[in-house]
């Protein structure tokens, strides 16, 4: 080795100390592609460079920048850049038009010319692969074993550097949707009454605990001009940020329709019109509404899809199971809802009204809580205040489900007339 070659490699050696340097003071991806980029074809004395990023998932690579270029969409299996990440190795090709792997579209799109080039695989600190740099055309002669020791080097380096900014912007990421969903969260749980009605001959309480951040179900009470009370026990398909905004908007009709007057048939059939505009077919709503006259303790009520609703008369001592009077809301325009059942509350009958988290709860078996579960745990707990008997029926579905995860939520309406 001369002194002149010694002194080449000294000098690249430096360069590669301070391209390191550069990558780990880079901010942000993009600005890391950029010195990968531009430092690799000043290391290599280079025309062009190009960078993919491999998408595993999209079996593609992806050009987030590409020197001289548009940002490219390529598949991963096909030419030299496909040849790369089956095997792993880097491709040195001195004459591009003389491989048959090579394509040749790009230079035709754009007329530039590829004479030779570098494809070096790119992979993490955990060998996972996720990208490719290409070097193109040497700017004197051809890329020898020292261009490719040199191209290798810097691209160990390189996969480092990317996978560690992906993991990053990943966990940047997560936590900004950890606190969007932590407004989500807040927000939703603020739509919740604050206390349920005071009424006198009355004990009211409502509970709802979504299975994710934010859950499909609400509750509400609403007092209106005439002195009634609306009640409503709401639960949208699925659970998650998208059935809390279908719940939210929901929940806002409801009240807006139900203060211009009407019985509980009229407010859903206004509120399904509505609903059906702005759903899509694969969403829909059930919805229990119902109107609590405390003067004549009548709870007129009508309910779409939601059932079964529970009632207890305590004369006879007897839990009805009854159906839902209509279609779920959203699923399209009917005029069934108009439909009323009147329910007239004598000291000591009840009506829970929850949504099918409870009932479809299952433990690890797989065996459900079911509607029996809930009348028997009723029954055991007629000594106890509406928000005492809902609390006792969550302590139950917990004890029942023990280590297994809550999947849907939890929403129920308990009303008692002592």
């Amino acid at each position: 080795m001369t002194d002149r070659d010694s002194n080449r490699r000294i000098d690249d050696l430096h360069k590669l100390l301070e391209i390191s340097r550069s990558m780990v003071a880079a901010a942000g991806l993009e600005s890391l592609l950029r010195v990968i980029i531009d430092r690799g074809m000043e290391l290599l004395d280079a025309e062009r460079a190009t960078l993919f990023i491999y998408d595993a998932e999209a079996g593609e690579l992806v050009s987030r920048i590409a020197e001289g270029l548009a940002d490219l969409r390529v598949p991963a299996d096909r030419g030299i850049s496909g040849a790369t990440i089956r095997t792993g190795r880097t491709i040195n090709v001195p004459d591009v038009y003389a491989d048959p792997r090579f394509n040749a579209d790009i230079d035709c799109s754009t007329g530039f010319r590829t004479r030779s080039l570098l494809s070096v695989p790119l992979f993490g600190h955990d060998g996972r692969l996720v990208g490719v740099l290409q070097i193109i055309n040497k700017r004197v002669g051809a890329f020898d074993e020292y261009d490719v020791t040199l191209a290798e080097t810097l691209g160990a380096q390189a996969g480092v550097a990317i996978q560690r900014e992906e993991l990053m912007a990943h966990f940047v990421q997560k936590q900004q949707m950890e606190r969007a969903m932590k407004i989500a969260r807040d927000i939703q749980r603020g739509l919740l009454p604050k206390s349920a009605p005071c009424l006198e001959s009355f004990d009211i309480a409502g509970f709802s605990l979504p299975a994710d951040q934010t859950g499909g179900d609400t509750y509400d009470f609403l007092e209106l001009p005439d002195g009634r009370w609306m009640v409503s026990v709401a639960d949208a398909s699925g659970h998650g940020i998208g059935s809390a905004l279908v719940i939210a908007t929901t929940r806002a009709m409801l009240r807006a329709v139900a203060l211009r007057g009407g019985e509980a048939g009229d407010i859903l059939r206004t509120v399904n019109d509505l609903l059906v505009a702005d759903l899509g077919e694969e969403r829909f709503v059930t919805c229990f509404c119902g109107l609590l006259d405390p003067v004549k303790s009548v709870l007129a009520y009508a309910s779409a899809g939601h059932g079964p609703l529970i009632f207890y008369r305590k004369s006879t001592d007897r839990f009805d199971l009854l159906p839902a009077t209509s279609l779920p809301l959203g699923v399209g325009r009917a005029e069934d809802y108009g439909d009323v059942v009147r329910h007239g509350l004598s000291a000591g009958d009840l009506v829970m009204v929850s949504t099918d988290g409870f009932m479809d709860a299952a433990n690890l078996d797989g065996q459900e809580f079911g509607s029996g579960r809930i009348l028997d745990l009723l029954r055991g707990s007629m000594n106890l205040s509406a928000d005492g008997m809902i609390w006792a029926l969550h302590a139950a579905v917990s004890e029942f489900t023990s280590g297994a995860a809550q999947t849907d939520d939890l929403t129920a309406v308990v009303i008692r007339k002592v």
